[in-house]
């Protein structure tokens, strides 16, 4: 058995995949987030670790005591900060906090070469920006911190002892030469940090250490090797076979993200892609990010009172996408591609005395495939190639939203089977090439296709039409986003 555990936002899942890639068991602990203040995501890192244990520990006894290895993934950029004794000083600050908008500007006025040593544009939702942010305003805090982990690495720590990151995570925290696939100098040093604050980096797919053996007797566990891992998108990618350059996956998951490989490292800082290292030794990959796709439903649910979602989507598709439906805006918690604006918040448009729940739902799927369309734009610039779309996530249960989806990039969808566990699974095949040492090839092999959901041309001429709306609405709102949150 090769053991997976996914550390997401809500929750931590943990798969166990035996030799022939089956899926024997998996379990899932809830997360929360704690939203203290505007713009504000936190979480506290003891968490992530009883999750992981109660996980781990809800797969069957048997099964378990077969693991040979085990693989992490987990929510990328959350800044988990550490004194000299490897006590955590204050909650994690996530991927989608949006406090360090001046902090990123200041960073990058630090260092000029900020976009060309990174690949990327500093946002908020990195790490590196959050450490300026409490070196500010937490003197105190920042002075104690001799080590920043981010979330499946606190949680390696606590299994193995040991402070390792892999290359695919630390990426996206603002001080990693993304070209050269090693720490920044020049970036730890614009933030008043050194190596010493850093994990040691690894590949994916290779050792990081190995569990403790009180951890292993704790997790009726035998003390075996723990793979480098990766970030959830690379893990994901992983698990869903993409690993060739060309080779994509659409997640709808929390956030939503198009990714797609690449063989060199080709960033485009300047419209908010995201340019990172991919997982496995000698590639690279391309992201574009929103950071509202699945978890805009579970907005609308809750608002509207469903919680039944299949039952709200299925109404939702009653109503029919019309040229005068609503609109809505998918910036719950910002953005990120296009935009890299913190500021901007959802918004419903077109409401009238007809307007009811399920015209509110329809807005949210189509506001978050529209989004999907701005993103593929940006990867599509400079001559950038997206091949097959292999959907992913919890959203991918849907097959409605697929349809507006697949309309609004005209481009199929392909599902193929065990998508929804995508990183956990991907965390399982990093865990074995690291125990075997086998070929990424042989591993990481794309699973059996479930279907393929065809763009419907009529759908997709409608949906490039109100398209135009969608993009002028956020222009439109654009300052005023700003002068609303300030």
């Amino acid at each position: 058995m090769f053991l997976g555990i996914d550390i997401g936002t809500s929750s931590v899942k943990a798969v166990l995949v035996d030799e022939r890639e089956s899926i024997v068991a998996q379990a899932a602990v809830p997360l929360a987030v704690a939203r203290p203040q505007p713009l504000f995501a936190e979480q506290d890192p003891h968490d992530w670790w009883l999750a992981t244990a109660a996980a781990i520990s809800a797969l069957p006894s048997a099964a378990r005591a077969g693991t040979r290895a085990v693989g992490l993934t987990g929510q990328m950029h959350g800044a988990t900060l550490l004194d000299q004794s490897g006590k955590v000083l204050r909650p994690a600050i996530l991927w989608n906090d949006g406090r360090s908008a001046l902090e990123c500007r200041e960073l990058e006025r630090r260092e000029p070469r900020a976009r060309a040593i990174t690949g990327n544009i500093m946002m908020p939702g990195f790490t590196a920006p959050k450490l300026l942010w409490v070196s500010r305003h937490e003197p105190e805090i920042f002075a104690r911190t001799a080590r920043v982990l981010l979330p499946k690495d606190y949680v390696r720590l606590k299994l193995t002892g040991e402070a390792v990151s892999d290359v695919s995570d630390a990426a996206g925290t603002g001080w990693l030469d993304v070209g050269r696939r090693n720490w920044s100098d020049e970036m730890l040093t614009a933030t008043r940090l050194n190596r010493s604050h850093m994990p040691r980096l690894v590949e994916g797919s290779a050792p990081s250490g190995s569990l403790m053996p009180t951890v292993a007797a704790q997790l009726q566990l035998s003390p075996v090797v723990v793979a480098g891992g990766a970030g959830d998108n690379a893990a994901g990618a992983v698990g869903m076979g993409v690993i060739e350059p060309g080779q994509s996956f659409l997640s709808l998951g929390t956030s939503g993200v198009l990714f797609v490989v690449t063989d060199r490292f080709r960033p485009n800082p300047d419209k908010a892609a995201h340019a990172f290292c991919h997982c496995l030794p000698g590639r690279w990959h391309q992201m574009s990010v929103m950071l509202s796709a699945a978890s805009a439903l579970d907005w609308v649910a809750k608002m509207t009172g469903e919680s039944d979602l299949r039952r709200l989507v299925a109404a939702a598709r009653a109503r029919e996408l019309r040229r005068t439906s609503p609109y809505f805006l998918p910036y719950l918690s910002g953005e990120r591609t296009p935009y890299n604006d913190p500021h901007a918040r959802g918004v419903f448009f077109g409401l009238d005395s007809q307007t009811v729940p399920a015209d509110l739902a329809l807005a949210v799927l189509e506001g978050v495939a529209l989004a999907f369309a701005d993103g593929m734009d940006v990867l599509l610039e400079n001559g950038g190639a997206v091949g097959e779309l292999i959907v992913t996530g919890g959203g991918a249960r849907f097959d409605y939203w697929g349809q507006l989806i697949a309309a609004a990039l005209n481009r199929p969808l392909t599902y193929r089977v065990g998508s929804e566990i995508g990183a956990a699974m991907g965390a399982a095949r990093l865990a074995r090439l690291a125990l075997t040492g086998e070929s990424p090839q042989a591993v990481c092999v794309m699973p059996p296709i479930a279907q393929i959901i065809q763009p419907d041309a009529e759908l997709a001429a409608l949906l490039a039409d109100r398209r135009r709306i969608f993009v002028q609405l956020y222009r439109d709102l654009k300052d005023t986003f700003v002068e609303f949150a300030t």
